[in-house]
């Protein structure tokens, strides 16, 4: 008779597959000022930075698609209708949540 093997320890999840959040809200501007101003004041560079750390196109740093694509790869709960409200209605903020989150992943190493 064939001896059955016995799980004791079940798998988990790696940090990947677990659901992630925005590091900062959308409207935490004081959070990191320089960001805020540079989102208010230069919006046109913020977009080319936030691209940049990308590595996408440098039109692409404020649209819906650069914020889905965002949110996907760190694993952020939301729609792509809460993507589009976001750029639509508070852009220069969704841009600056974009910036502000990159940095703090970067700080953390995990960007």
């Amino acid at each position: 008779m064939a001896s059955q093997t016995v799980v004791t320890v079940q798998p988990m999840f790696s940090a990947a597959q677990q659901p992630g959040e925005w590091q900062t809200g959308l409207l935490d501007c004081c959070s990191d000022c320089g960001v805020c101003l540079c989102g208010t004041f230069c919006f046109t560079c913020l977009t080319c930075q936030v691209a940049g750390d990308m590595n996408e196109c440098s039109l692409c740093g404020s649209s819906v698609a650069m914020r889905t694509l965002y949110r996907t790869r760190y694993n952020i709960p939301g729609s792509i209708l809460q993507d589009c409200c976001s750029i639509w209605w508070c852009g220069p903020c969704a841009l600056c949540q974009l910036k502000r989150d990159i940095n703090r992943r970067r700080a953390m190493g995990i960007f």
